[in-house]
């Protein structure tokens, strides 16, 4: 995004959000981060000293301004209290999940293991299967890849060993059983793993957010942000109040920001 020329650094950091909001509507993409932009514009006044700050430290790296508002957007549009609340909700659920397919697994393998039992004592049968690679065939049986490049591999193998050389269909279930009970919800990106590792919902998740997101675009992890780029306690508290549009009572001030960093390195320890 280029921006009209200014020698004041908030027009400087106004002009990259207006630039961007611009291309946004242009493109008809991201509305949400045009709403966190509309939110730093109309508090502009609030933010004057973060931007001296935030021009100081970076307008001698190419980009770097950009970037990091860019970061500011979208670290607001997408883990904003709603929804890293939907993602705890999220985390939950997947955990819930797995545990009833453990059970679900588990009763299906017990059943599988008693038909099986049947078909061997009983003097009758059932034509359902009972080899893992039938399973895997006809559950394959659309899919083109499988049916062209693996079906005819697995048929030899099928055919070269027996059936006691495979794992029984109560095997394969009871398998899926221990592996949902054995679980672990792991995030899988560290803004992710930020926002949501407090075991309750605060003001902080979009902190500790918006510092994983810095920390994964500056130069030791391949990003534009210099390496020794630390944004000010109070400058965090100003960004942080004004994207979560935060009224008087609720604003967020230096020394919060300051006791969650402690926070933060003491648990690191």
């Amino acid at each position: 995004m280029s921006a009209p020329h200014s020698d004041n650094p908030k027009q400087i950091c106004e002009n990259i959000l207006i630039e961007g909001k611009r291309y946004n509507i242009e493109h008809s993409i991201l509305p949400s981060e045009n709403a966190v932009a509309d939110r730093l514009l109309a508090r502009g006044i609030e933010l004057t000293e973060a931007y001296d700050e935030l021009h100081g430290k970076l307008h001698a790296h190419p980009h770097a301004l950009q970037i990091f508002f860019g970061l500011v957007l979208s670290t607001a549009a997408f883990w904003n209290p709603e929804k890293i609340a939907q993602a705890r909700t999220a985390r939950g659920d997947l955990g819930k999940v797995n545990q009833q397919i453990a059970r679900r697994a588990a009763e299906l393998a017990g059943l599988l293991q008693q038909r099986s039992d049947l078909h061997n004592t009983s003097g009758f049968s059932t034509d359902t299967h009972y080899h893992v690679c039938d399973v895997i065939e006809a559950a394959a049986k659309s899919n083109y890849l499988f049916t062209s490049y693996v079906q005819e591999r697995l048929d030899a193998l099928h055919g070269q060993f027996d059936l006691k050389y495979w794992p029984s269909l109560s095997d394969f279930l009871q398998e899926l059983a221990s592996d949902a009970e054995d679980a672990v919800t792991e995030a899988l990106d560290p803004l992710t793993a930020a926002a949501t590792m407090a075991s309750r919902p605060s003001r902080a998740d979009f902190i500790k957010a918006l510092l994983a997101a810095i920390e994964e675009n500056s130069g030791r992890n391949h990003g534009q942000l210099p390496n020794d780029f630390k944004v000010t306690d109070n400058t965090l508290a100003s960004l942080a109040s004004c994207v979560l549009d935060l009224g008087a009572e609720d604003l967020v001030d230096g020394p919060y920001v300051k006791r969650l960093r402690q926070r933060e390195r003491d648990g690191a320890k």
